[in-house]
């Protein structure tokens, strides 16, 4: 026997549902699609000449190896904290524990240019609160890579949590109980009970995480001071060259960000299948 929802989905009008998936399609077209095969169009509207000349230029190829650099190690701060906090919410009852993951999605209601602020205001090495100690001892944050690749951290760390804190309460942990009861240590049960049954959610926040990490532009600019050559990252040299009117540049560096993260996405999704045929 059918349930009430599908018979209301059975009952939907034909015309009404193909209304529906118009505005669905419509409004992903208008909102993704379109701009981004502007870029692509812009890009290769000359050739490979807007490539060229983005790989030819040095504060281009610098910005994006800086990208790469502070992407990868924002990727691993949030991997190694984003795994222990989503064992913390789930596996372990404390007070604060419904502060602490409200304080978890704060990144994604907060500007990042705020983010960028705070660590500022914090690390400054002149009037920061930690900064000016730090800079004392030789050791500066902000206008420099520490401080990017924190800022960049911060905006990314929620994506991490969220995809491995539902997989977890999932699962449960009986597996877990039944390791330790049986002699394993807290490493062992991790590595061999916990971590293959999450693992594909870590995968998954690692991805997402990489991809915000590449575009991320408020927070980092604000820390790094945007100097060429040195703390310019690719979004920040998009900006600079559409501005100085070298759009081919710009869009060249543009469709390389986009590149990046698509290619990341497809390779995860390839991927996964083949995992499920095998086991």
């Amino acid at each position: 026997m059918a349930s009430p929802a599908s018979a209301g989905r059975l009952r939907e009008p034909t015309p009404v549902r193909w209304l529906l998936r118009l505005l669905a399609v419509g409004y992903v077209v208008l909102l993704v699609v379109w701009p981004v095969s502007l870029v692509v169009r812009y890009t290769f509207a000359d050739g490979l000449t807007a490539l060229h000349s983005a790989f030819t230029d040095p504060l281009v190829t610098h910005a994006l190896q800086l990208t790469v650099v502070v992407s990868l190690l924002a990727v691993a701060v949030n991997l190694v904290f984003g795994v222990g906090i989503s064992l913390l919410l789930v596996r372990t009852q404390f007070p604060g524990k419904r502060v602490l993951s409200a304080l978890v999605d704060l990144p994604m209601s907060v500007s990042p240019v705020v983010v960028g602020l705070a660590l500022l205001l914090v690390y400054n090495p002149r009037t920061g609160l930690l900064g000016k100690g730090l800079d004392a001892h030789g050791i500066q944050v902000v206008f420099a890579t520490p401080g990017m690749v924190m800022a960049t951290a911060f905006v990314a760390l929620p994506l991490v949590i969220r995809e491995v804190v539902p997989v977890l309460e999932e699962i449960g942990d009986d597996q877990e109980q039944a390791a330790r009861s049986l002699g394993a240590n807290g490493v062992q049960t991790f590595r061999r009970i916990t971590l293959p049954g999450i693992k594909w959610a870590v995968v998954y926040g690692v991805v997402l995480s990489l991809a915000r990490s590449l575009g991320e532009f408020g927070a980092v600019k604000v820390v790094s001071g945007n100097v060429m050559a040195q703390t310019q990252t690719a979004t920040l040299v998009v900006e600079q060259k559409y501005q100085n009117f070298d759009q081919g540049t710009a869009y060249a560096a543009a469709f390389l960000l986009a590149l990046a993260s698509v290619v990341c996405i497809v390779v995860v999704s390839v991927l996964r299948p083949s995992e499920s045929r095998e086991s």
